[in-house]
């Protein structure tokens, strides 16, 4: 079992950053790929980027690309989505999930509680 948390959601204004943060609590986090998704009001949630805990590149959607960074911290149990030049549209609750390691996108089953973000113009 995994459990998560998310943290570091906030409001500011187009151009600004913010850092969210998604705690993991397993004896085994090797066995899981971390996902960041968003959803916003009256649209589907959407994946923003997804990284094996074990090693390698992250995965970033296409809403993603050249502003925002995942990266973990193997000390302290926590995967960081970093925001650059956020967009009003990128207002959204962002939420961490993992899947099992090789999982596909369906297979996301355990999920935090979410942040919300929220990006003035």
């Amino acid at each position: 079992q995994i459990q998560l948390v998310e943290s570091g959601g906030g409001s500011v204004q187009a151009g600004g950053s913010l850092r969210l943060s998604c705690v993991a609590s397993s004896s085994r986090l090797s066995l899981y790929t971390i996902g960041w998704f968003r959803q916003a009001p009256g649209k589907e949630r959407e994946i923003v980027g997804a990284i094996y805990w074990g090693g390698g590149s992250p995965y970033y959607a296409d809403s993603a690309k050249g502003r925002f960074t995942i990266s973990r911290d193997y000390a302290k149990n926590t995967i960081y989505l970093q925001m650059n030049s956020l967009k009003p549209e990128d207002t959204a609750v962002y939420y961490c999930a993992a899947k099992p390691r090789g999982g596909g996108p369906n297979e996301y089953n355990h999920w935090g509680q979410g942040t919300q973000v929220t990006v003035a113009s």
